[in-house]
């Protein structure tokens, strides 16, 4: 997952399989699933499960709490009303209901099928501060689009989630599905999409994004790409995307060499109006052959076109890892028991770090901007607690305190495997690097056979060098911070002050403000450099925003500012009313080109023959 404003996902791998003898002749058994996207009750969607016949007196069905990926335990039972069970003749039976995402139907022998309502997380996002992250949200806009994040809309029975599904959906007309689940089969009628599963992960793991036609595809070494797009006021074409996403997904390609795992990739690309009612989580989830991605209508092309290229280049790096590297936690995951890997700094911090390493080996980028990016991945993470174990934190990343540090995996977890990098160049006078050991490790672990969490580290330390071993044991299993001077010096490079152009509100994916929950006030972030936006006109950090132009500020009412500060012109004259020491303070001025004072890095004057080799073989490979 790649999380930007708050933060991106996804990894989901085979699930462990519990006993099936609740179901009659299971083997020849699959989940009938109807989704009625026509007939909607008040911006509800009707389900309908049809599971077979049981043998047991009492079955549980599921919605699950989480979902791989995503880090955050968001209950999507929440979204679900009016929940009956059926028996053949029609007849409702006892459901009872033990917490928000569980339903036991009592004489289970006699049930025929299960219905229930769906409400979509896009049009709660802007009333609360605990919101499910956009790209793992749903979305029900009547004959409009349909985002179907299928784990928000299709349950499961307790013990089946290996066996088949068969997924019907009632399609408006005119609109056509984005996905990377196969069909059933091939209908006359536009209205009726019917779609097959081997088993529930492959039901969640293939999103479906239903609008009208807006579609581009492009070959590469046998991937079938497609971007479908849906901007519901027509300002992009997903043929706008199509040469940039091109150039990005043949130099992956060309990273990776032959690492592969698919044949077919869909990117789900819908953009946001930031009203009240629409999404405002930007990032997005990756799934083995597809990712959904949400950003804001109003960015301009420039800027949309190069998060994209860094974001989507991200959750396709996640076939490396963890789609195809992972522990046995992600392999048996349990979507409502969920146990956690010690390894984001494999899964995210890698990916991370290949989606910026590859632009600068494939001449995406040049070595300014990716040096730059490193300190600024170096400076966000400052944000975190650098004294924290990066393996408890992921073992604990649903708990206090460590789900507060889960975005510096983006940050942090990238370094780490920038120094793991630069580490593996020196032990092997440039040869081999992370990419190198992903390639190892794959050779060993794949989608089949998972990885034991406890022996990984000691694994890669018997690859590579003790040196690693040590680096592991004091940086990432203990809680010493990375001291990023010394490997720099490795590569011949030093870091200086500079200044650089900054969002309005954001620092990359940074937030100069913040949220109180307590009232959805917003407020300016202390202790960070602030950009000449906020200094200019001499605002604080500390200071409580109460109006912007006349706009009386809260969580609901600053979203579609932001969403506008993409597109505001340097001259634009600005009134901001703020807060500070119960004393209100009137700002005014041109909102300027933000500028902010970070650290650059840059080479050293007198390199080493060694240094300079040792830099070329990181930088170029």
């Amino acid at each position: 997952m790649r999380n930007f404003v708050l933060v991106i996902l996804v990894y989901t791998i085979l699930l462990g399989c519990k006993s099936t003898q609740t179901l009659v002749k299971a083997e020849e058994s699959k989940v009938l699933t109807h989704i009625d996207l026509v007939k909607l009750d008040q911006d509800k969607v009707l389900v309908t499960l049809n599971p077979g016949a049981f043998t047991s007196d009492d079955i549980n069905f599921y919605i699950p709490k989480t979902v791989p990926g995503t880090y955050s335990l968001d209950n999507y039972g929440q979204y679900i009303e009016g929940f009956k069970a059926y028996n053949y003749n029609g007849e409702e039976l006892l459901v009872t209901q033990s917490d928000e995402n569980t339903w036991t139907i009592l004489t289970a022998r006699d049930l025929d099928k299960i219905s229930y309502y769906v409400n979509d997380t896009f049009d709660q996002e802007n009333s609360s501060s605990e919101t499910v992250f956009s790209p793992a949200g749903t979305n029900i806009k009547a004959g409009e689009n349909y985002m179907l994040n299928l784990h928000g809309f299709v349950g499961y029975f307790e013990g089946l989630k290996e066996i088949p599904y068969e997924i019907t959906i009632d399609v408006p007309n005119g609109l056509i599905a984005t996905t990377s689940l196969p069909k059933a089969s091939v209908s006359d009628a536009e209205s009726l999409d019917k779609f097959m599963a081997g088993r529930y992960f492959e039901v969640i793991d293939n999103p479906i994004m239903y609008a009208r036609p807006n579609n581009a595809s492009f070959t590469i070494n046998n991937i079938e790409v497609t971007i479908g797009v849906y901007s519901p006021n027509n300002v992009y074409k997903a043929s706008d995307f199509k040469p940039k996403m091109e150039e990005m997904m043949r130099a992956q390609k060309a990273f990776l060499g032959n690492t592969d795992s698919t044949r077919e990739y869909n990117i789900l690309l819908y953009l946001s109006t930031m009203d009240q009612d629409d999404a405002a989580g930007f990032g997005a989830l990756e799934h083995h052959t597809s990712t959904v991605v949400v950003f804001p209508e109003q960015m301009p092309m420039e800027g949309l076109e190069q998060i994209m290229v860094d974001v989507v280049s991200h959750e396709f790096f996640h076939i490396v890892t963890p789609l195809n590297i992972h522990s046995k936690e992600i392999h048996y995951f349990d979507y409502n028991e969920p146990k956690m890997s010690e390894h984001l700094w494999l899964y995210e911090g890698t990916t991370e770090y290949f989606a910026n390493l590859f632009q600068i080996q494939q001449g995406l980028i040049d070595e300014r901007e990716f040096y730059n990016r490193i300190i600024g991945k170096i400076d966000n993470s400052g944000f975190y607690d650098d004294a924290m174990s990066f393996t408890t934190m992921s073992k604990n990343i649903y708990e206090d305190p460590y789900k507060d540090n889960y975005a510096n995996v983006y940050e942090k977890g990238a370094l780490i495997n920038m120094c793991l990098d630069i580490l593996i160049r020196d032990w092997s006078n440039g040869e081999k690097g992370v990419l190198w050991l992903m390639k190892e490790l794959s050779a060993k672990y794949d989608a089949f056979t998972p990885f034991d969490d406890q022996v990984l580290i000691e694994e890669i330390t018997s690859m590579t060098s003790k040196e690693m071993g040590n680096f592991f044991q004091t940086h990432v299993q203990g809680d010493t911070p990375i001291d990023y001077e010394a490997f720099f010096s490795k590569v011949g490079l030093s870091t200086d002050m500079a200044e650089e152009e900054s969002g309005y509100f954001f620092k990359g994916d940074i937030p100069y403000i913040d949220v109180d929950p307590s009232d959805n006030s917003i407020f300016v972030r202390q202790g960070i450099e602030l950009s000449s936006f906020f200094t200019s006109l001499g605002i604080q950090g500390g200071d409580t925003f109460l109006s912007i132009d006349g706009t009386v500020i809260n969580l609901e009412s600053i979203r579609p500012i932001i969403g506008q500060s993409f597109g505001w012109d340097p001259e634009k004259e600005i009134h901001i009313e703020v807060l500070r020491d119960d004393e209100k303070i009137q700002c005014k001025g041109p909102v300027g080109r933000p500028m902010v004072k970070v650290r650059s890095l840059i080479p050293l004057e007198n390199t080493t023959e060694e240094q300079q080799r040792l830099r070329e073989a990181w930088l170029k490979a």
